[in-house]
C-alpha cells in the first residue's frame, strides 16, 4: 500500500482570470507561508514527485530542502514527470478566459472530456497520462510519496483512484497548497 500526498502547488504568479494550463510561472508573494503550511501538512516522505511546471517545482524543491534538514539525510531531490503536467490549454494558455470565443467556450462545455483547443489536449487525454503514471507509480517500492502537480492532474488522479469519471471531480474545491492524503494498492 502506498500512501499518496497530493499537493496542489501554491498561487501562481499570474493574474486571476487568465487561462494558464501549461503557461510556464513564477510563485505568488505568499509563497513562503503557503509553503510551511504544506509542509505542516506531510509526515517524512520516502519520494517526491512533481510536475516539471516552474510553479510545482519550486514548492516540490521547498519540501525536499525541508526533508533533507529534518532527516538529516544528504539528498532529497524531487524527481520530475511530465505526466503530472496541467492540461494543455492551446491557444488559450494566456487568454482572459473572457477573451476566449464563445463557441469554443461551449464546444468544451458540451464534451468536457472529448473537446481539445487548438493546439491542445482534452481532458481524456489527461486522463490517459494519470492513468499509465499511477501505473506506473504502484510499481515503487516507496511507501509515502508526494505528487506536486495542479488542479487538473489531481482530478485525474482522484478519479482513477476512486474510480468515478473526472466530470465527478469538477464541483470538489482543491486550493492552491491543498493537501490531500489517498491510498493506493501497489501491484
Amino acid at each position: 500500500m502506498q500512501t499518496l500526498y497530493l499537493i496542489r502547488h501554491t498561487q501562481p504568479n499570474i493574474s486571476t482570470g487568465i487561462c494558464y494550463g501549461q503557461l510556464n510561472m513564477g510563485v505568488g508573494n505568499s509563497f513562503e507561508e503557503e509553503a510551511a503550511n504544506v509542509q505542516n501538512w506531510l509526515p517524512p516522505l520516502d519520494l517526491i514527485i512533481t510536475s516539471p511546471l516552474l510553479r510545482t517545482r519550486k514548492l516540490a524543491d521547498f519540501l525536499a530542502q525541508t526533508a533533507t534538514r529534518k532527516l538529516e539525510t544528504a539528498n532529497c531531490k524531487p524527481a520530475t514527470d511530465v505526466r503530472l503536467m496541467e492540461k494543455h490549454f492551446g491557444a488559450w494558455e494566456g487568454c482572459a478566459w473572457d477573451q476566449i470565443e464563445r463557441n469554443e467556450i461551449d464546444a468544451w462545455a458540451a464534451d468536457i472530456m472529448g473537446y481539445a483547443p487548438t493546439g491542445g489536449e482534452s481532458a481524456h487525454q489527461v486522463m490517459l497520462r494519470v492513468e499509465e503514471f499511477l501505473r506506473d507509480l504502484a510499481q515503487l517500492p516507496q511507501r509515502n510519496i508526494a505528487l506536486v502537480a495542479h488542479g487538473g492532474t489531481i482530478r485525474a488522479i482522484l478519479a482513477q483512484l476512486a474510480k468515478v469519471p473526472m466530470t465527478d471531480t469538477l464541483r470538489w474545491q482543491i486550493d492552491y497548497g491543498a493537501v490531500i492524503s489517498v491510498q493506493q494498492n501497489r501491484v
